[in-house]
């Protein structure tokens, strides 16, 4: 079993060999979990292209374990649904209704 398919909390991809960005967005997302990922570079273009690329809830960009109460917080796939934080950690909270009346026979 590749360290990279279990839900394991670390650097992972800079331990292991690859030979393309492609390999390791590859790699990372070949697992049914998908909490968090963390790309460090100096490329933002790269960061950009990685992050949209990863199925994960949340990814941070030159940092780690960096939380907004406004940002929400959930994974992906196995790693949960729903999420924390933010306008859609409210969505728990909350129940939506549709009530609809025909303009024409709304009041006489």
């Amino acid at each position: 079993l590749c360290a990279g398919s279990l839900q394991i909390f670390g650097p992972v991809m800079q331990i292991l060999k690859f030979r393309t960005i492609e390999e390791v967005i590859e790699r990372a997302n070949d697992s049914k979990y998908g909490l968090a990922a963390a790309v460090f570079t100096r490329d933002l273009d790269k960061a950009n292209f990685v992050s949209q690329s990863l199925r994960a809830g949340t990814v941070w960009i030159n940092c780690y374990d960096v939380f907004g109460a406004q940002a929400p917080f959930g994974g992906y796939k196995a790693s949960g649904n729903g999420r924390e934080l933010g306008e859609y950690g409210l969505e728990a909270y909350v129940e939506v209704k549709n009530v609809s009346i025909p303009a024409a026979k709304a009041f006489p």
